[in-house]
């Protein structure tokens, strides 16, 4: 047997070739949908930071409730948004001489893809004390 010489093969067989090109065909599809999940996260974020600045301008543009209450909608860049109050009875009941307040409920909604998303705020606000003509 001194003559015979025995050549091994260099190269990947065919069967290690598929199961490499399958593992990494599954390894491309986690990260695809881990990359797609993450810039769909993004997007939502981006779109609750936008209705958040729409509320708080809602909140800025009343300092106070005028008697008869609010009870406004409206759409602005995309968002629906609602603004309605009702008379907050427990500040009337601890002092008469309190100023009286209303709740204020606040609700930006926008579409989301197919799916509708909203954002909720409430809270106090002073009634407009009523101008008497000719009082300071």
């Amino acid at each position: 047997m001194s003559g015979l010489s025995v050549q091994r093969s260099q190269g990947f067989s065919l069967l290690e070739l598929l199961v490499a090109i399958a593992i990494m065909g599954m390894a491309m599809g986690l990260l695809y949908r881990a990359s797609g999940g993450s810039a769909r996260s993004v997007g939502q974020a981006e779109a609750s930071q936008r209705a958040g600045i729409v509320l708080e301008s809602l909140l800025s543009a009343r300092d106070a409730v005028p008697e008869t209450g609010v009870n406004e909608s409206g759409r602005t860049a995309g968002f629906e948004w609602a603004v309605r109050s009702e008379p907050w009875a427990q500040g009337a009941d601890l002092d008469p001489r309190a100023v009286p307040l209303h709740r204020v409920f606040m609700t930006v909604r926008w579409l989301d893809g197919e799916r509708w998303r909203q954002l909720e705020a409430v809270t106090l606000l002073p009634q407009r004390r009523a101008v008497v003509p000719g009082g300071s």
